[in-house]
């Protein structure tokens, strides 16, 4: 008998050179970018440490976790805290409040960055759009506690300005941090105030990467500067307006506790209360790390379904996708 291993086939040959090639290709690419894969260490070791590390916690929402037994060495209760939170007076009212946030920045904050981008991008005057687009991009460096600070003292009943105005236009003062019906209002416009100069930069960057050879046939079509944002700019910003849609509809579960801790008080808890509050009282207050730790890893796991369903329904509708 022949041995194959002396004379190997041509095709076994040709996949060996394949390997090779790619293995000698892949180096010299390593090679080449290095000092550019090396920047990147530091970002990964971000993520590994304080994304992916810190989930080995997430089994303290299926454990009765003690902190002098440890995570591992607790006892097992299945899904009794995710039975105990559904079945409690606080869900729907947490759930219902989280997610009204949510509607109303999606529909008030989510369109003013794409119109300011817009509208920034028809001011020919250079000096100026620069100083518009500085002015709006600063609230975003504000601290929120600061901005916190500020609408505080503009709302107080007593000495702020927006009161100062009502009584010298004949009104009467308004309570507004003491009133449920004002907090999503307040909570919502100061979000936008604070973000959409910095959230327009993505827009105002597609912007540029569209064809200047597209305005100019639009030009020679009759036109107008009005036109041609409906009918070459949009469709221009559509896939950057696509992605970010699946961001933010992908994060409707989620709002962050800082600013309506500092911002909300018993007598608005009604509407103020969300997810990310309840679990900062009932986790780091209270104590009960997995009763915490299970309404959180609930809600990460909504906001997982939501992207993903999403991404797919994008993807299906407009061919624009995540991934």
């Amino acid at each position: 008998m022949i041995d194959d291993t002396r004379f190997p086939s041509p095709l076994a040959k040709a996949g060996t050179i394949q390997r090779e090639s790619y293995w000698r290709r892949h180096a010299k690419l390593y090679r080449r970018d290095k000092y550019l894969l090396l920047m990147t260490v530091p970002a990964v070791l971000y993520f590994l440490i304080f994304h992916y590390m810190p989930m080995y916690g997430l089994l303290m929402a299926f454990k009765d976790f003690s902190p002098s037994r440890g995570i591992w060495n607790s006892p097992w209760v299945g899904l009794r805290w995710f039975e105990e939170f559904f079945g409690s007076i606080h869900a729907f009212r947490l759930i219902k409040n989280v997610l009204l946030l949510n509607l109303y920045n999606l529909i008030w904050g989510f369109p003013i960055p794409i119109a300011f981008a817009l509208l920034v991008n028809e001011v020919r005057r250079q000096a100026f759009r620069r100083f518009v687009q500085s002015v709006s991009y600063m609230p975003h460096f504000i601290s929120v506690v600061v901005i916190v600070g500020m609408t505080v003292t503009f709302l107080s009943p007593n000495s702020g300005i927006v009161n100062a105005a009502l009584v010298k236009l004949g009104l009467e003062k308004i309570n507004f941090l003491s009133e449920s019906g004002w907090f999503r209002t307040i909570y919502i416009g100061t979000d936008i105030w604070a973000s959409f100069g910095y959230n327009s930069i993505l827009y105002l960057a597609a912007i540029t990467a569209i064809d200047p050879q597209l305005y100019e046939a639009a030009k020679i079509d009759g036109a107008g500067r009005w036109k041609q944002m409906v009918y070459v700019t949009l469709p221009g910003l559509a896939s950057t307006i696509v992605i970010l849609l699946i961001l933010q509809l992908g994060r409707m579960m989620s709002v962050g506790f800082e600013k309506i801790i500092l911002l909300y008080n018993p007598a608005t808890y009604d509407v103020a209360d969300v997810i990310s509050t309840y679990v900062y009282r009932i986790g780091l207050v209270g104590g009960e790390f997995s009763f915490a730790a299970a309404i959180d890893l609930m809600n990460a796991v909504i906001n997982f379904m939501l992207i993903v369903a999403f991404n797919r329904l994008a993807r299906k509708w407009t061919a624009i996708s995540l991934w």
